[in-house]
């Protein structure tokens, strides 16, 4: 499969904040308070180290076989005791309301880069496969949200 030169530049913009999603993630993970939270941000770079590798096929002319359950709608931890977990550690609550607040501003625009590429490209199977990842992206959101609405932190 070829790309034009505007179809590759977008892929590699997309590879490019995907990988950004992975890093962030991997800190994350190491640097949030709660248990549930640390959970929650390695589940999400693992799916993000897939997008990776999805849109690394695509740049290499494969077309990834997306099913429907590898998007796996797997349950967001729920906080132990939803503000209570943070009653003794402020601190904590607001290094887990950082982190969520920015995971979810970055999935946000990581969801918008996608609406945008998958009318730019010629090829259905192509612009299938972006908006399943972008679906994906929505669902990252969610858990975020639904995270941080548990914990008390989304106001």
């Amino acid at each position: 499969m070829t790309f034009s030169q505007k179809e590759t530049l977008l892929l590699q913009d997309l590879r490019s904040k995907e990988e950004l999603c992975v890093e962030k993630y991997t800190k994350y993970e190491h640097n949030a308070v709660s248990p549930e939270l640390k959970t929650l941000m390695g589940e999400l770079r693992k799916k993000e180290e897939e997008h990776v590798q999805t849109i690394c096929k695509l740049m290499n002319g494969e077309l990834p076989n997306m099913t429907a359950g590898q998007s796996g709608q797997q349950q967001t931890p729920t906080p132990a005791g939803g503000t209570a977990q943070y009653a003794s550690n402020q601190s904590g609550f607001e290094n887990d309301k950082f982190l969520c607040s920015d995971a979810l501003s970055t999935e946000k625009h990581v969801s918008a880069t996608y609406n945008t590429c998958i009318f730019e490209f010629n090829n259905p199977q192509v612009r299938n496969i972006l908006n399943h990842i972008q679906k994906e992206e929505q669902e990252h959101g969610e858990k975020l949200y639904k995270f941080m609405s548990q914990s008390g932190m989304y106001n």
